[in-house]
């Protein structure tokens, strides 16, 4: 496999965000949200790939159904295990 192949082993935010299929203001929301693996280095969030895969791998959906804290508010929609606002 050449080097333009190989998945980067650390993510910039864009990187992370396409890991996850989501939008980069959906994952900045999640970020803010959740406790994700994640250190910001500078100004930069830096993400490692395979910590990223394992959190998710590690989420249950019974834990979120059961938290008060996300029931839903009038225009807001769930996805995955976090809350995001529709706007």
């Amino acid at each position: 496999m050449s080097a333009e192949h190989t998945p980067r082993d650390i993510l910039n935010i864009d990187e992370a965000a396409a890991l996850l299929g989501v939008s980069v203001k959906t994952f900045t929301k999640v970020l803010h949200a959740e406790n994700l693996p994640a250190r910001k280095i500078g100004r930069e969030w830096k993400f490692s790939r395979q910590a990223l895969i394992d959190w998710v791998g590690a989420g249950r959906s019974q834990e979120f159904y059961r938290d008060e804290k996300t029931t839903p508010v009038e225009g807001a929609r769930r996805t995955q295990s976090w809350q995001v606002g529709i706007e």
